[in-house]
């Protein structure tokens, strides 16, 4: 049973993993024996990240900004002359921005969008050769998404682009599963709100009080979901969308 859930020996790729929740997720499959890189567009900050994350396995930093194309082959080129094989692509980096509705113009939408849903599609396209080399049978390469419970419903924030964006993201996620198989499973995780320095206390209490459960995530229920589908054990799932939210959707 302990080998359906082992993410050992496998390489993964994280994506704005250097905070948040990509750095929850990076450090919960380096605790499971993956080696792990984790990529953002701040050099420093993600190479001072890979070497506190050492402590628990193998990890390394790479940069890249995914709201340019060029920059998501580059990452893939740099990744291949590292790797022969990709077994995990966790694409979590993301933007969000917020405006009144009569403010939000057309940057809003750019910004997002371009990181969001278009450095996703493109970063998969080019990694796609790398992934296909880490698949195994019985054990596909795994495309993780990580989407929003603000692309389920409609929240009170005004952030447009976002929902809009992660609703697209989860699409694309079943677009990108019907293509990719059957050497690459896709799969997306619509997030709750998780504890961290990006979720407003304020925010995260009330969301808490609303949600079946009572609480707001943490770092467990981020990468435990993670490995659960980087693992033998979520081999034959994919095109699936699964909100990890302590059940907060089941409010709106």
């Amino acid at each position: 049973m302990s080998a359906l859930f082992s993410v050992a020996g496998k390489c993964a790729l994280v994506t704005g993993g250097n905070r948040g929740i990509g750095l929850m997720i990076a450090k919960g499959l380096l605790e499971g024996g993956a080696r792990v890189y984790i990529s953002s567009r701040n050099a420093e900050a993600c190479a001072q990240t890979a070497a506190e994350l050492s402590v628990w396995g193998d990890c390394r930093s790479l940069v890249a900004d995914l709201a340019a194309t060029n920059d998501c082959a580059r990452l893939a080129e740099e990744l291949g002359r590292r790797e022969n094989a990709l077994h995990i692509l966790v694409n979590n980096a993301g933007v969000t921005v917020g405006a009144p509705f009569d403010q939000f113009g057309d940057e809003p939408w750019n910004s997002v969008f371009d990181v969001n849903v278009k450095g996703v599609f493109h970063l998969t396209r080019f990694l796609r050769p790398l992934l296909e080399r880490g698949a195994r049978e019985g054990d596909p390469a795994r495309v993780i998404n990580i989407g929003s419970v603000d692309g389920l419903h409609v929240p009170a924030m005004e952030n447009y682009s976002y929902t809009a964006s992660k609703a697209a993201l989860h699409h694309l996620t079943r677009h990108l599963a019907k293509r990719l198989g059957p050497a690459i499973t896709v799969n997306a995780l619509a997030l709750g709100p998780f504890v961290s320095a990006m979720t407003d206390p304020a925010m995260g209490a009330e969301m808490a009080a609303r949600a079946p459960l009572r609480r707001i995530g943490n770092a467990d229920d981020a990468a435990g979901a993670v490995i659960f589908l980087s693992a033998r054990a979520g081999a034959f799932l994919t095109g699936a969308v699964i909100p990890v939210d302590g059940g907060l959707i089941t409010t709106a």
